[in-house]
């Protein structure tokens, strides 16, 4: 059912924000994507952490258009019928896609915070040493979580289908996948909580970190504003924008979880889809700010438009 009156203004308003979020997010993360390969075409090889940033530009970027896809067919196509097998095939893209997404940026939290904080326990200086390999053992491991969450889907997907086979003959509108989305929604965001806790649980260390390192300063009567301070200053800033976009993605989750009945109405669905878009979009801005060379290389390109669109005259001129 298409909104009308302030519903309907209230579904464009979310609809334009999504655009917004669509547009900005792929520039954002192919703009990384673009500076990394640039560079290890240069260099022929790239870091750790630029390897990380890379591959997560690129997830990131799939999960926006697949995020596109979805609101094309749940808002202008609400009607379209679905047979087992596309929603097999749906299901499965988005969860690898949204799987490395969310743990490439959770791996990323974890090796800021081997590189930035200090700690002299025997287990951190070990994981610190190794960072590489801690890294991708996280990966690894979460290949596991992945599978678990592939054959849960599947099974849920196939009870599904048996429910409704009698009456629908394998095939269901986007009412009744709705119905079906509950424990769906419910497994997956099980799967996105242990990567989110992982990565609040960084965080908190990282900034106990901090304080014991400004404790430390104290008592040796240094400077409050070392190098080894503004690190872990701006880590802390960097870390509380990804939490709050990453907390702003989980709690979308918990909303179409609670709504579940009513996920055949498109401002509900259309307000979810807004505010976990918001964490792929926005978050590539924070990383770009937060990298020393994609910092750069983000001015040296706002200088060339200022220059070019300044030595641009006016019609009629």
């Amino acid at each position: 059912m298409v909104p009308t009156g302030p519903g309907r203004i209230i579904q464009n308003t979310f609809t334009a924000i999504l655009s917004v979020e669509f547009i900005t997010g792929n520039l954002g993360n192919g703009f990384i994507a673009l500076v990394n390969c640039m560079d290890w075409v240069k260099k022929r090889k790239l870091s750790l952490v630029d390897q990380i940033l890379t591959a997560l530009a690129l997830f990131r970027i799939g999960v926006l258009w697949l995020v596109l896809l979805n609101w094309w067919f749940s808002v202008l196509h609400p009607a379209q019928s679905w047979t087992g097998k596309m929603v097999k095939m749906i299901y499965i893209t988005w969860i690898i896609i949204r799987h490395f997404s969310i743990w490439l940026a959770t791996s990323l939290c974890i090796f800021y915070f081997l590189k930035i904080a200090n700690f002299s326990n025997s287990i951190f200086l070990y994981l610190k040493w190794r960072i590489k390999k801690v890294v991708s053992v996280t990966l690894l491991m979460s290949l596991l979580l992945l599978f678990l969450n592939i054959v849960l889907m599947n099974t849920l997907i196939d009870v599904w289908i048996d429910r409704y086979k009698g009456n629908m003959t394998c095939h269901s509108s986007l009412r009744n996948l709705a119905v079906f989305s509950k424990p769906l929604l419910f497994t997956n965001s099980m799967f996105i909580f242990i990567p989110f806790t992982v990565s609040v649980t960084t965080f908190l260390l990282l900034i106990f970190s901090l304080w014991k390192h400004l404790k430390r300063m104290q008592h040796n009567a240094r400077g409050p504003r070392d190098a080894s301070t503004t690190a872990h200053v701006k880590a802390l800033q960097i870390a509380i924008a990804f939490l709050l976009l990453y907390t702003t993605f989980f709690l979308s989750y918990l909303v179409q979880i609670w709504s579940s009945g009513f996920l055949d109405k498109s401002l509900i669905l259309l307000f979810c889809q807004t505010a976990g878009t918001a964490f792929p979009s926005g978050h590539s801005y924070v990383l770009i700010l937060g990298n020393s060379k994609l910092k750069k290389a983000s001015l040296s390109v706002l200088r060339w438009l200022r220059y070019r669109f300044r030595d641009v005259e006016p019609l009629g001129s």
